[in-house]
């Protein structure tokens, strides 16, 4: 599908999700096309950010509506299409990182690569390990464990392993909020380089207008689960 302008749309999203918990009710809707290869959602906490990241990912079920990437239907009322996250194809950095402690930076990486969650990755040679551990000059880090890691390390070794099978898109929840000022945008400017590189499209959610700046080719506007304004381009 296209927009007006011609352009191909990456991601069309149509959902509505109400949460419901101690007496307070969250209602989300909302229509999103992208067409530009970085889009960030901008918001303050509690507007339905994250919500809307777990909703593509298949991490929540929207209550109606439909969530398309690249083409292919993640999900739908009618007919009923529901994907797993594991066949949705997108790489997804949460807030906290969600490494696995027990992993490797190696093994963490590579885990992406390997089917079935009961043993280590087998893969943890695999040549594109080596791609993104060398992209994100965390190489010699390789056989170091998460909790021997410092944050910025962390996030790499996060975006690493979102970014090691080639996703049709990538999600990320407030990726820089815990790392220091100076190296927030060191690190903005290796995940554009990736990006650059790869071509894969970004949804980026965020409050940090230094975000918006970096990587906001369109922006959107969440407050309380609704956009507030029409999307920026």
């Amino acid at each position: 599908m296209a927009d007006d302008g011609g352009r191909t749309m990456w991601l069309e999203l149509d959902v509505g999700k109400r949460l419901e918990a101690g007496g307070q009710r969250f209602d989300l809707q909302l229509r999103l096309e992208c067409s530009t290869p970085q889009v960030v959602v901008f918001g303050p906490s509690g507007a339905g950010k994250s919500l809307t990241l777990k909703l593509i990912a298949g991490l929540l079920r929207p209550d109606r509506g439909h969530v398309v990437l690249g083409g292919r239907t993640l999900f739908a009322e009618h007919p009923r299409v529901d994907l797993p996250p594991q066949q949705r194809n997108i790489g997804y950095v949460f807030q906290d990182y969600a490494l696995f402690p027990h992993l490797t930076v190696r093994q963490n990486v590579a885990f992406g690569l390997h089917r079935g969650w009961l043993n280590p990755p087998r893969r943890a040679h695999d040549a594109r390990v080596d791609q993104w551990l060398h992209a994100f000059r965390i190489e010699q880090l390789g056989q170091m464990y998460p909790a021997q890691l410092s944050g910025g390390q962390r996030q790499r070794t996060a975006l690493a392993r979102a970014l090691v099978t080639t996703p049709d898109a990538l999600l990320l929840d407030e990726p820089f909020a815990a790392l220091d000022h100076g190296l927030r945008q060191h690190l903005r400017q290796e995940l554009q380089a990736a990006l650059t590189a790869t071509g894969i499209p970004l949804l980026l959610i965020s409050h940090d207008p230094a975000d918006v700046a970096m990587f906001g080719h369109q922006v959107v506007e969440l407050q309380d689960g609704r956009l507030k304004t029409a999307p920026l381009t």
